[in-house]
């Protein structure tokens, strides 16, 4: 590894402990971090750090690692720095998913808990699909404007069947509003272990096919040519995208552009060779989420604000800067 590499990962990696420590101990109520092996000097206070701040801790860990590395893997495979799990309308694919399991009180008994996140894996894989065959009629040169505008398209679509069942709901409505606003605050562990098996999986999906995404970004009769089998590997990326991002959204509502910026960065700072951005996006973007949740919930404490709200101020002008910059590239 060389030296650069070396001090991107040990740089991520600082500002994740970091950022995880700020987590566990700051909020209404200051925690030490002593308080993790300690139990008999401060009960109260061992409490709230394990079944409140680790979990929600744990939970933005995951979930920012899981839009960060899904946002790095769609952005390889479709050749486009616009690309995300927000902006392509697989979170509004996946939301409609777990917002129909809630609505209609859905529960498989072979599923159990997993219900939720596999229906809205379901909604993500059916929106990605829809989304890129669309763009595909439309235009088959697949540009950036036609994938953004189509992404828009279906998520304003799909927002709308979102307002319809909130707009008929009855006693869920506080449940759906709460779930769609973005949050990691009050899940516990149960979604801890409710989202780590997708994770998990997820991401070895997108790992293995990490030099299959480097190919890819010369074309695909370039990496046919270099061995690659584009047509699996377009379905394996895709799905370990969707994965991520169905479970993602399942346990921690929409929230939007961390997939859009943290590779971005990531990609300015250390290259596009998705042998190291891939990882190191999965580590910012866990920093990232547990950053954006220690400020929703001090800001104005003791109010919280929604976790997506801090993340579209950041991202919202982070895409209007890189939209901006492709268009003056390609003007």
């Amino acid at each position: 590894m060389n030296k650069k590499y070396f001090i991107s990962y040990s740089c991520s990696l600082a500002v994740l402990l970091m950022s995880i420590w700020f987590g566990i101990s700051f909020g209404s109520v200051d925690v030490p971090l002593s308080t993790l092996w300690d139990k008999e000097t401060d009960p109260v206070a061992y409490s709230i750090l394990w079944k409140i701040r680790m979990p929600r801790v744990v939970l933005s860990v995951l979930v920012g690692a899981s839009l960060a590395i899904a946002g790095a893997a769609f952005q390889g495979l479709l050749k486009n720095p616009l690309a995300d799990p927000y902006t392509l309308g697989i979170s509004s694919g996946a939301s409609v998913g777990a917002v129909t399991t809630i609505f209609f009180g859905i529960s498989i008994p072979i599923l159990g808990t997993f219900t939720l996140p596999v229906f809205s894996m379901i909604g993500a894989v059916l929106t990605i699909v829809c989304v890129m065959s669309f763009a595909r009629v439309v235009d088959r040169t697949m540009k950036m404007e036609t994938l953004i505008l189509t992404g828009i398209i279906f998520s304003s679509f799909l927002g709308s069947c979102i307002s319809l069942m909130v707009a008929l709901t009855g006693e869920q409505l506080r449940e759906i509003i709460g779930w769609l606003l973005g949050s990691v605050s009050m899940r516990g562990w149960p979604y801890v272990k409710m989202i780590l098996p997708f994770v998990i999986i997820g991401t070895i999906i997108i790992w293995f096919n990490r030099r299959e995404l480097n190919a890819m970004v010369y074309g695909e009769e370039r990496a046919q040519y270099l061995g690659v089998n584009v047509k699996r590997s377009k379905y394996m990326i895709l799905a370990g995208g969707s994965m991520l991002t169905g479970a993602s959204v399942a346990v921690s509502g929409t929230i939007g552009f961390v997939g859009l910026v943290v590779p971005h960065m990531v990609r300015m700072i250390c290259g596009a060779d998705h042998r190291h951005l891939l990882l190191l996006s999965l580590l910012n973007g866990a920093s990232l989420l547990v950053i954006c949740d220690l400020v929703s919930r001090t800001i104005i404490a003791p109010t919280e604000l929604p976790i997506g709200v801090i993340t579209a101020f950041i991202g919202a002008p982070v895409f209007a800067y890189i939209f901006f910059k492709q268009r003056t590239k390609g003007g």
